[in-house]
């Protein structure tokens, strides 16, 4: 058996990687940053995807792809050791469930992770939530999260582990670019804020996770620092040496309905359980750090 040290927040686990095949269900953003930190290890990591360019994009990075709703999937859960699921429930139920529950249900997994949202708690005016808050969505995609977080919480014997992620951001999803073409506005609606949380850290979170399992444990991942959204685009226009976005009042009829969905709920997220379960330092405590480093990465 192979042995790997791996360091995520300051601690090292040391991780065995002898067959180790994670099943990405979705394979987006976040799991694309996990990836980038198993995929030295010596991990093998299949991605689906429903298209042929989309397996070209995965196989360019290492990842072997799975056309969604093929056999190939079915196949690949009978030998895999890990799975992370980024696929958002539908009207009806979750997509990935639909298709491969008896799969998941009957496959070897040490390890699953679930990609959920903060949103499953609703509005709280502002006020602190974590882990223990009772689920009260306000949004119909808040409604759906927590439906899905019970579909796969029943799934028996499953290791199931459920990461309630705040906004995120990161290469090339920062607010630079609306910054620079004049596209930003600041929406003002007193007393809104957001929990937010860099990429790299959620990667960070899910590793620490994996070399630490503990069947049924929620986390909270965020950072250390709820703000109101025009005060990142305020921060990120002065690290361009550019004036701050103009203000605009909120109004969801000048909205889309997604945009008008985030500003229906306010609230603060605490991370306690991330830093005090699985060690995790967080490399990007509040915006100003992650933004900083995007910046400097180029983007």
């Amino acid at each position: 058996m192979i042995f790997v040290t791996l360091h995520v927040g300051g601690v090292a686990w040391h991780v065995s990687v002898m067959n180790k095949h994670m099943i990405s269900f979705g394979h987006g953003y976040s799991a694309q940053a996990l990836a980038r930190v198993l995929l030295p290890l010596g991990w093998r990591i299949s991605g689906t995807t429903r298209s042929a360019e989309g397996a070209e994009r995965l196989a360019a990075t290492g990842i072997t792809p799975l056309l969604w709703g093929s056999d190939a999937v079915t196949d690949a859960l009978a030998g895999a050791t890990h799975l992370l699921t980024s696929v958002a429930p539908d009207a009806t139920s979750d997509p990935v469930l639909r298709l491969y529950r008896d799969a998941i249900a009957a496959a070897p997994l040490q390890w699953a992770g679930y990609l959920s949202t903060t949103g499953v708690y609703g509005d709280h005016q502002g006020g602190w939530v974590d882990e223990g808050t009772p689920l009260t969505p306000g949004t119909e995609r808040g409604r759906a999260r927590v439906l899905a977080e019970a579909e796969w919480t029943a799934i028996p014997g499953l290791p199931l582990h459920i990461f309630r992620l705040a906004g995120i951001y990161g290469p090339g999803r920062g607010p630079f670019e609306k910054v620079r073409n004049g596209t930003a506005r600041r929406i003002i609606k007193p007393g809104q804020v957001f929990s937010r949380t860099h990429v790299d850290d959620i990667a960070q979170v899910l590793a620490a996770s994996i070399a630490r399992p503990d069947p049924g444990a929620i986390y909270n991942v965020c950072d250390d620092d709820p703000a109101p959204p025009e005060d990142v685009l305020s921060h990120a226009a002065q690290l361009l040496g550019l004036p701050p976005p103009p203000e605009m009042p909120f109004d969801p009829a000048q909205m889309t309905p997604m945009a008008a969905s985030f500003y229906a709920e306010s609230k603060r997220v605490r991370n306690d359980r991330i830093k005090r379960d699985l060690g995790v330092v967080l490399r990007y405590p509040d915006y100003r750090s992650g933004l900083a480093a995007i910046l400097a990465a180029g983007d």
